[in-house]
């Protein structure tokens, strides 16, 4: 994938289509992507701080030892993202989005946000989603075993079953 700096701050990036590509060692910090897509690629060693993905097809992506700090996803659809694979995921904001199959298992994402999602089969197995807010959300299928819920907010959420 070419891009025309390794570093973007403050930035618009829209209508970008990639599929399958490699997005290797780049840093975008407090960028606004609006309309792109990224079926299939892979975010390798990169860093996403502050930023949001507005309307964007990241399905299948691989966050290859990426950060992902402060991110809100709106409207995106991020169907079967491994994000155990990312090198650091904090307070990351999903709103509207479809979001089913992907793996988030014994990550530690204490104010993650999911608001109405579909949320189908994610594998939350021993996962920290402490203080997390889930409203509205759909997550038939999904796994939630030895998972810490504390103070989660599951209000108007769909489909979902604890095991304690």
């Amino acid at each position: 994938m070419v891009f025309q700096k390794e570093s973007y701050f403050r930035e618009q990036l829209s209508r970008l289509s990639f599929t399958g590509e490699t997005v290797r060692s780049m840093v975008f910090e407090e960028c606004e992507f609006n309309n792109c897509s990224f079926i299939g690629c892979k975010f390798e060693k990169s860093r996403f701080f502050q930023c949001r993905f507005n309307e964007c097809d990241l399905s299948n992506v691989l966050p290859m030892n990426s950060e992902f700090i402060e991110v809100r996803f709106s409207k995106c659809k991020a169907i079967g993202v491994d994000w155990t694979k990312a090198a650091r995921l904090k307070e990351l904001d999903f709103s509207e989005c479809l979001i089913s199959y992907s793996n988030f298992r014994m990550l530690k994402l204490p104010r993650i946000s999911m608001n109405n999602c579909e949320a189908k089969e994610i594998d939350f197995i021993e996962t920290d989603l402490s203080n997390g807010t889930f409203r509205g959300t759909d997550f038939e299928k999904s796994v939630f075993f030895k998972t810490n819920l504390t103070k989660a907010d599951f209000s108007r959420a769909t489909n979902y079953t604890i095991d304690t």
